[in-house]
């Protein structure tokens, strides 16, 4: 590369989005951009203690490489909940809606979401022309954050049987432990959510399996198609940020990657 040149994102695509026409999205990774550090990368957090020009040139680059209208990719201030918002334009940065999805009809306004081990999900409908996008932790994903974007969807005019869904690198079982409160706190929302928790062996504390059960709430929301989550972002630090991964280090602090959709 060129001085002159400047680092290009790769973002990962998914079927059943990358097939429909009038749609383009992207989980991005941390390949491309040009933060440094524990940063490194494609960095798109506001909320991280990186560089705010790098973060700015970062997001910058993801709106260049989605070929939207706007300079910027549309993303609320999000709080682990479940609500969705429709937006209409890039909100002002310095009083970013409070939500964890984002719906748009709009063409040409990306919508995304930030994580670094919770779940990316970008949904469609090429027909209605309506794209979403959403954070799903699992304190999200069990408020009902899912469900809400689909519902936001539908009142733009999507059909459940139209939406496509799919869900972006996340952390994945192996690497996601967890406590006996947060066991206990799920299956007291509902017993058979106790599938979603397992001992690697004897004696060995729980984990949990996010994109597992992500996978069921989307499928619980009776639309069209479901792709799930194939990479584990705390164990591919090539390609993404964690926050698991920066804890067990010690790290001050950490990155985040972004997904991103919209209607062309």
């Amino acid at each position: 590369m060129t001085k002159q040149q400047k680092p290009m994102p790769s973002p990962i695509e998914a079927d059943n989005l990358k097939s429909l026409a009038g749609i383009r999205h992207g989980f991005f990774t941390r390949e491309g951009g040009v933060s440094k550090g524990i940063y490194a990368g494609l960095n798109c957090g506001r909320g991280s203690d990186d560089n705010a020009d790098h973060v700015a040139e970062n997001r910058a680059c993801v709106a260049r490489h989605l070929e939207v209208h706007t300079p910027e990719i549309a993303t609320p201030y999000q709080v682990h909940g479940g609500d969705a918002i429709v937006l209409n334009a890039l909100p002002d940065i310095t009083a970013l809606p409070k939500a964890d999805a984002v719906v748009t009809a709009t063409p040409g306004l990306a919508v995304g979401v930030l994580t670094a081990d919770c779940g990316p999900v970008l949904f469609a409908d090429p027909k209605a022309g309506v794209v979403a996008a959403a954070h799903a932790g699992w304190r999200g994903a069990v408020s009902g954050v899912l469900e809400a974007a689909v519902a936001a969807m539908v009142n733009l005019g999507a059909e459940r049987c139209h939406i496509h869904a799919a869900l972006g690198p996340c952390i994945h079982q192996p690497a996601y432990e967890v406590g006996p409160e947060f066991e206990a706190e799920f299956t007291a929302k509902n017993p058979d959510y106790g599938v979603f928790f397992e001992a690697p062996h004897p004696g060995a504390r729980v984990r949990f399996d996010l994109p597992g059960f992500i996978a069921q709430e989307l499928q619980r929301c009776g639309i069209a198609t479901v792709e799930p989550s194939s990479l584990c972002t705390f164990e591919t630090e090539s390609l993404f940020y964690s926050y698991r991964r920066a804890q067990a280090r010690r790290e001050p602090d950490y990155g985040r990657q972004i997904s991103a959709i919209v209607v062309a």
